[in-house]
């Protein structure tokens, strides 16, 4: 490569930088105005923090049962603020470390969602005809039977694990995602621009992959927001029905033990509350923050920003 052939690239390159950090720069000031969606942020972030210093704050030796420091189901009080479970464990220390493994399942989750969504939307809308007509239909059949039901069944036939919960999450909850995905490529390959990269030779891996893929990574985006809070409430229900994987802590588990440990039954609501609001409020910050990015990605849709 020649001297001047480099420099062009270098050049290139860092426009194309230039403008990334351009469009990320007009995102946030958009996004700062949206007062619901900075508060969900600010949530997540604190959650996100105490789960990374899990260790720190409540010690790694919180899980277990042999050396917990306190009695079985006591309330709440200076040395154990949120009361202690069956086993005399902080419920505290519980809450703190399952935030690591609902957020971990709940991201995971909704990436390989949609990413599966994303793949099947846009090999059906770029192609079309009897090719994408037989992908439509199987994702109707995904679409119209119950993901939660689904879901047991995967986490059922197979091992116990967090990466079932999370496979088992992913590949029932991509139909939305492939449909929305689907209807925005043929938006987008009706415009003159495609015709001119295909008169000029484009294949159809460079259609979808620098044509297709970029413009609808916004619709992606606020797909993933928005799913993340329901992967965490799927993996909060099928911890809490004995699915989740028995070695390690989550919300939904805590739930689950709360039931066998007859917490409704017997009055026992410092053990059932604090999962049950920690669940709630993450979702609830997904929302919001999921609800935001849509505005600010696509105005047209009116979202407020209170």
């Amino acid at each position: 490569m020649t001297a001047p052939t480099a420099t062009a690239a270098q050049t290139a390159s860092a426009l194309a930088w230039a403008r990334r950090r351009s469009s990320v720069a007009r995102f946030w000031r958009s996004y700062r105005t949206h007062r619901a969606g900075l508060f969900g942020l600010g949530a997540l972030a604190v959650i996100a923090l105490v789960a990374l210093a899990a260790p720190l704050l409540a010690g790694s030796d919180v899980q277990s049962v042999t050396n917990a420091p306190g009695a079985a189901l006591e309330s709440p009080s200076a040395q154990f603020p949120l009361g202690t479970d069956q086993f005399g464990r902080s419920l505290l220390g519980l809450l703190v470390w399952g935030a690591r493994i609902s957020l971990t399942v709940g991201l995971m989750a909704a990436a390989l969602s949609v990413a599966i969504g994303t793949l099947v939307g846009i090999v059906a809308g770029h192609f079309g005809g009897w090719f994408s007509t037989v992908i439509m239909r199987i994702t109707d059949w995904f679409l119209v039977m119950p993901t939660l039901v689904l879901a047991i069944v995967l986490a059922t036939v197979m091992s116990r694990s967090v990466w079932t919960v999370i496979l088992a999450i992913g590949v029932t909850t991509w139909p939305t995602t492939a449909r929305l995905v689907r209807a925005q490529t043929l938006a987008v390959e009706s415009r003159p621009y495609i015709e001119r990269a295909t008169a000029l030779g484009g294949g159809h891996g460079h259609i979808m992959t620098r044509h297709v893929l970029p413009n609808v990574m916004p619709l992606v985006l606020a797909q993933t927001t928005l799913g993340i809070s329901n992967a965490i409430l799927t993996e909060a229900t099928l911890a809490f029905l004995g699915l989740g994987d028995p070695d390690v802590v989550s919300w939904g588990g805590m739930l689950q033990d709360a039931r066998e440990a007859g917490a409704v039954s017997s009055g026992h609501w410092w053990y059932l509350a604090p999962p049950g609001i920690a669940i709630a409020l993450v979702a609830l910050a997904f929302t919001l923050c999921g609800r935001a990015v849509e505005s600010v990605l696509n105005p047209k849709l009116g979202v407020s920003n209170r």
